[in-house]
């Protein structure tokens, strides 16, 4: 039995950030392998014009490529509506029961957890892992593990408006991610 961490994100690009939270919660949680899941279409973000699907896989298969601990799941893409955690992880138990599953959150979404849609079954079925940061409690009355993750200021709407205006993004995302994302035109003006 394998204990994996599921971290789903629009990754909208995937940053050096991300990378630090999974490796972070992967060490003092002690799990085998790190998921990243690729949103197909977040429910609690709409409006924004997001990379398309195709390029944000493969900015996250070029992100975490020197980590063998790390995969891409792309259940999320393989199917069409929103992605709800709850019918991704019933999903994920069915292909893989053997193994036992935790998901990744940031200390900003534990707050959330009452809204999510079908929460009860899905506390049934995993642990969330609550990521602390500087500035949220992350106090709940649901059932988690907490993680300390060092502080680093980067998020992926920061690197789209630094790639916009033609800025440096060196050492807030990976090499790779930055040629593919100048490679494919992605966030431009």
């Amino acid at each position: 039995m394998k204990k994996i961490g599921l971290f789903g994100g629009t990754f909208d690009p995937p940053h050096n950030g991300h990378l630090l939270m999974a490796s972070e919660v992967r060490f003092q949680v002690g799990l085998d392998e790190i998921w990243f899941i690729p949103n197909h279409q977040p429910p609690h973000k709409t409006g924004r014009k997001r990379a398309e699907s195709h390029h944000r896989v493969k900015m996250v298969e070029k992100a975490i490529q020197t980590n063998p601990h790390f995969r891409v799941e792309l259940i999320e893409m393989e199917r069409e509506g929103p992605s709800y955690t709850v019918d991704t992880v019933e999903l994920l138990k069915k292909r893989h029961p053997e193994d036992e599953f935790f998901f990744m959150i940031g200390a900003d979404m534990v707050e959330y957890l009452p809204k999510w849609h079908r929460i009860d079954d899905l506390l049934q079925m995993i642990t969330f892992i609550g990521m602390k940061r500087p500035g949220y409690e992350g106090s709940t009355a649901y059932p988690l593990l907490f993680a300390d993750v060092p502080a680093f200021d980067v998020s992926s709407t920061l690197i789209r408006q630094r790639m916009k205006q033609g800025q440096p993004v060196d050492y807030l995302i990976p090499k790779a991610v930055e040629c593919y994302i100048k490679e494919h035109h992605l966030y431009e003006s």
